[in-house]
């Protein structure tokens, strides 16, 4: 199994397998339109900008399993990240990353790259870290997504995947993705 077994439906319907996405190196991201890290959307989008030409791709799968933090329809999310961000790598149609009902690509994605904790000793950890346990402390238990803006980093074979944490700001990843994409 890799994730080029997976397939999604971009925002506008389509569906798409990932294997589509072979020989690229990409970062998987839940995301969400009214969070803390909704930010994060303009500094994804400056990677995508910087790295396309050399094989980066971006794949954003809003979620509204955190605090109800992606409230809007499809076609609202699409809109907020275009007027707002720029965005142009590719939105998926919203969905769910814990639980029953998660998307089958999550699932796996937390199976390879599991949960190594947050850096409590930075203000955004520390405040990510007291929200989930007052909120959703059933997520701190095991590898689940523990809230919006969770990256993953996968290489060029698909093999490779590193996770990153909410609190990891996109351009924190640079090296990791310039080291990805220099291995052919």
């Amino acid at each position: 199994m890799s994730i080029y077994d997976f397939s999604a439906k971009k925002i506008n319907g389509e569906e798409v397998s990932l294997a589509d996405y072979k020989g690229k190196v990409l970062i998987i991201a839940n995301t969400a339109s009214k969070c803390g890290f909704t930010p994060q959307y303009k500094d994804l989008q400056k990677l995508y900008e910087k790295y396309k030409e050399e094989g980066l791709e971006i794949l954003g799968f809003p979620c509204n399993q955190f605090d109800e933090q992606e409230p809007g329809s499809n076609t609202e999310v699409k809109t907020f990240c275009e007027i707002n961000y720029g965005v142009t790598f590719n939105i998926f149609e919203k969905i769910e990353v814990n639980g029953h009902d998660a998307h089958p690509l999550f699932k796996y994605l937390v199976t390879q790259a599991p949960f190594k904790g947050f850096d409590k000793s930075t203000p955004m950890g520390k405040i990510l870290y007291s929200v989930i346990r007052e909120k959703y402390p059933e997520n701190l238990v095991g590898d689940a997504i523990k809230w919006n803006f969770t990256k993953f980093l996968i290489s060029r074979d698909g093999k490779y995947i590193k996770r990153f944490e909410p609190t990891t700001d996109p351009l924190d990843m640079e090296e990791d993705i310039k080291k990805l994409l220099a291995a052919h």
